[in-house]
Formats: C-alpha cells, structure tokens, sequence
C-alpha cells in the first residue's frame, strides 16, 4: 500500500533550527529526540512527517514483527534468537516506519502486553507488539506530547534512551529492541511539560509564526500548489529531497568516526557551567550533535561552530532562571561565551598526545 502524499521537507520555509534538530537526528538517533514547542499552524506535524519520508529503506529480518537489524544478532528480539537457533534467518527491505501515537494511548498500549493465562496453561510466551515494536528503526511522532500521562511519557523516554523495550508480568518477560527518532510536539499555551521530563528531550525548539511578508507568501504559494498537484509539487522536489536524504545517509555511516579533543570536551563543559546548566545530560548531547553537524557537512572532526549550532538546540530548556520564552541562546552568543571560556583555559592544559589519545578512543567506542 503505498504511502500518501506527504509535503517535501526541503519545500519548508524557514524554520531553520527546527530543521536543523530534525535532521541531527536523523543522522544520529542516539542524541535522544527533539521537543518542537510552538503555536498553532508552524508546519511541527509537517516537518516531522516529512523527514521520515526522507529516510532510507532498511534491511530486516523476513517476518520479524520488531523489524529486527539482521545485521546486529545482539540486538535482536526474544522471537529472533529463538527462531535463529533453527537455521538463518531470511532477510528482506522494509521502508523506515513513521509511527504517529495518539495522545489515549495506555502503557499497554505503548509497550506491548503479554498473555499470562496462555504462558501458564500452555507454557508458551505470547506478546502482543505495542507502538514501541512499530517504531524501531523508525521515527516515532507524539503531538501534543504535553497532554499525554506522564508515565507514558516516562516509558517512552526511558525506552528512547536505553534502545530496548523490557515488558515482565508474573515473572515472565519479554525484551526486543526499541530504537527509534523521537519528536515530541506541543502547544504551550495548552499545559507544559514537567521540568524532570522537560530536559530528557534532548533537544527544544521554540517556532513562533514567520513576520516576513515574503515567506509567508511562499508559505501559501507552496502549500496552495501542494494540494492542487501533490504527486507533481512532490516530483518537483524530488532532486532536492533526493539530495538531502543521500546527506542523510552518508552522514549515518560516518558519525562514528567523527573525532574530538580534549579541548573541545573541555569547551562544551566550560560552556554548560558557563550558562548554570544543571546535570551533565547537555554535555553529552551537545557533543553527539555537534558530531552529527560534523558528519553531515562532511567532515571527520567537530569543529566550534558545530559545538555552537549543537547548543542553541541543546540548551534553551535548561538554562536556569528565565522564563522559556527568554531562553533561546543566540550562535552569537554563544561563540561569545565560547571564546570566554576558551581564554581562560589558555593553551597548555590540553596536549596533543592527550588528544591523540582521546580521538583514537572516539573513534573506536561505538553507540
């Protein structure tokens, strides 16, 4: 059945950081989601819907109900290892699913349930697959994320940052695994997030409506030519959205191996400290996105500015003391702040061997 039409994300106007965090993580799914917060009709559900358009195929094993990676047997679900064990498994291409969760959603719902009567009276395992199996390997979409039950929000996070889905009842478990892009969206005039969960989101972006009178026009040019053609605004497109999700995929390949400094560990905590950030989640998440803008620009080692574009998304949540309409960071200054603590780290605290040393161990550790 083929998919419906769905709006070009390079077709978007403006929107830019909204953007940038979707396409991270894309590249790199282990920075941990993106939160989109933002008023009525500034294209969140649009965006979304559009980058998972824009990934690639993937490769599974035939028949598995987890489209399990066959390429990683240590990941696999309970069902693979059993089914494994009488021989290969088959393989076969599946395209990267999109998983929408509606804001009723229960926990067995989310997560999955298991037959407890049938494993007792007929000592067999039997689960019934929740919205976590439909997304792995995929993108899953909550909008209005703020409205749902904060247990719910819970697992969903708690699963999106462990990569596995662990259901026990009666002594009985099963586990498979659970990788998956997640956006959240929200209104913020209809209820916020509590702090706790606020800042597992690894990255926030506010969107207001755009003020230029051109864009807007384009906005309404673009989506008025969308509605009367989509197959040929779609095809229009193509090349550009082509282009983008070939960056995607060769940026997926190579985030591994992108490498960094002492010095840069040094500058991204100096930053955090800097700006009063509490715990140490910013840190690394600023780090893995500046690894993914690396990759995605093509190159083998982070650079400030990646450091930069990473924190204006990682941190406008968890800055302390200001309202969040006040927290939005500027790149200027941030690169102000940047330097500031560059200056006082001064130059003999970070040799080269130590660096060496450090990039060589990036290069190796593996997600």
């Amino acid at each position: 059945m083929a998919r419906r039409a769905v709006f070009p994300f390079t077709a978007i106007v403006g929107q830019d950081r909204m953007r940038r965090a979707l396409i991270l993580n894309a590249v790199s799914p282990r920075i941990g989601g993106v939160l989109v917060r933002g008023e009525r009709g500034t294209a969140k559900s649009t965006a979304s819907r559009a980058l998972a358009a824009l990934l690639p195929d993937i490769e599974v094993v035939a028949d598995c109900r987890f489209s399990c990676d066959p390429d990683r047997p240590d990941q696999w679900c309970d069902d693979c290892r059993v089914r494994h064990a009488d021989g290969a498994l088959a393989v076969t291409i599946r395209r990267t699913p999109f998983v929408d969760l509606p804001v009723s959603a229960t926990e067995d719902r989310v997560v999955g349930t298991l037959d407890i009567e049938q494993a007792i009276q007929k000592g067999e395992k039997h689960f019934e697959p929740g919205v976590l199996a439909s997304a792995n390997r995929g993108l899953l979409y909550v909008d209005e994320v703020n409205l749902l039950d904060d247990h719910v929000v819970d697992l969903l996070l708690d699963s999106a940052a462990m990569g596995i889905n662990i259901v026990e009842r009666e002594g009985i478990s099963f586990s498979h695994p659970a990788k998956f892009i997640l956006v959240g969206t929200m209104n913020p005039e209809e209820g916020d997030l509590r702090p706790q969960l606020l800042d597992r989101f690894a990255f926030c972006v506010n969107i207001t409506g755009l003020k230029d009178t051109t864009q807007r026009v384009q906005i309404m040019e673009r989506r008025l030519a969308f509605e009367m053609n989509p197959g040929g605004f779609r095809d229009e497109w193509a090349p550009s959205e082509s282009t983008l999700s070939d960056q995607i995929s060769q940026a997926r390949s190579r985030v591994n191996q992108v490498r960094y400094s002492r010095r840069d560990l040094a500058s991204i905590a100096g930053l955090t400290a800097a700006l009063n950030v509490d715990g140490h989640r910013a840190d690394l998440v600023i780090l893995r996105g500046a690894q993914a803008h690396a990759a995605f620009h093509g190159r083998d080692r982070i650079t400030d500015e990646d450091v930069i574009l990473a924190a204006e998304l990682a941190l406008p949540h968890r800055i302390k003391g200001r309202m969040f309409q006040d927290t939005a960071v500027s790149s200027a200054e941030l690169e102000d702040r940047l330097s500031e603590v560059q200056s006082d780290m001064g130059d003999g605290d970070m040799g080269e061997s130590q660096e060496s040393q450090l990039e060589q161990s990036s290069v190796k550790k593996k997600p």
